[in-house]
């Protein structure tokens, strides 16, 4: 992740921030590493894990490329990583720092793009950690492409959920994040230079993980929502009770994944 300490929103630093990991792995590893299962990731690949934030994609890529393999993690705050035998975890700024003096077989990062300042600096220097032939692997959310926290607003409840949700969206936007990046990523990775350019999308409609993750999120951003008049407390107190109760089908911004191929040399 790439962020001056007054930009990110969802600082990694602070104590939701592991509940909010857990969850997001709940919700997206598994469409994540069905990608990389398409992808062939196999033994031996070494692959470059940007923005890891929590530690569910890096050890689950290091335990796939075995001992022969090896896996880069790096993001501004590392805090939630640890190093191991293939494992390598390192402080990196993807939208001001330098690409790593080796290559990769695949570059990966999930959600990190839409908040990076700097982001056509960021898709360069992923681009060029690229051994030829190698793929870069992006995923990010397009919230303007399905904008609600309940799409069945069928009640005060929902909607209030839905207002709360807008007023989010407005503080990710003041702070520069993109909030229809994923849906540009296609034409970007084709601009890019990279071949063979294909992409989708996954959201889920309601799920456990999606209450875990969105009481995670309101609780870390609470002070910024009451800060700049997008909620009162007895708004978020209710929304929080609503969402602990079970009472809401709560959805997820849509994730999309997109890759392509850096042509042979």
């Amino acid at each position: 992740m790439s962020r001056d300490d007054d930009r990110y929103l969802l600082d990694n630093r602070q104590a939701e921030a592991g509940t909010r990991f857990d969850a997001l792995a709940e919700l997206f590893d598994p469409s994540t590493f069905r990608h990389f299962d398409d992808l062939g990731l196999a033994a031996g690949w070494r692959v470059w894990e940007v923005g890891a934030g929590g530690p569910s994609v890096p050890r689950r890529l290091a335990e796939r490329v075995g001992p022969t393999g090896r896996v880069l993690a790096t993001d501004i705050d590392t805090s939630w990583l640890s190093d191991s035998a293939v494992l390598e975890v390192r402080r990196h700024d993807i939208g001001t720092d330098p690409v790593p003096a080796e290559s990769f077989d695949v570059v990966h990062a999930r959600l990190v793009l839409v908040h990076v300042a700097d982001r056509a600096q960021a898709l360069r220097t992923m681009v060029r950690a690229l051994r030829p032939g190698g793929v870069l692997f992006l995923e990010d959310a397009d919230p303007a492409l399905q904008p609600l926290l309940c799409p069945d607003e069928s009640g005060p409840e929902q909607e209030l959920a839905n207002r709360l949700r807008r007023g989010f969206r407005e503080l990710l936007a003041a702070r520069g994040a993109d909030l229809g990046y994923g849906r540009k990523l296609p034409r970007l990775l084709r601009e890019a230079g990279l071949t063979d350019v294909r992409a989708d999308a996954y959201f889920p409609i309601t799920s456990p993980a999606c209450a875990v993750l969105e009481a995670a999120t309101v609780r870390q951003v609470s002070a910024s929502l009451l800060a700049n008049g997008l909620a009162t407390e007895e708004e978020l107190t209710r929304h929080l009770a609503a969402v602990e109760a079970g009472r809401l089908d709560l959805a997820t911004s849509p994730m999309i994944s997109c890759w392509g191929r850096r042509p042979l040399d």
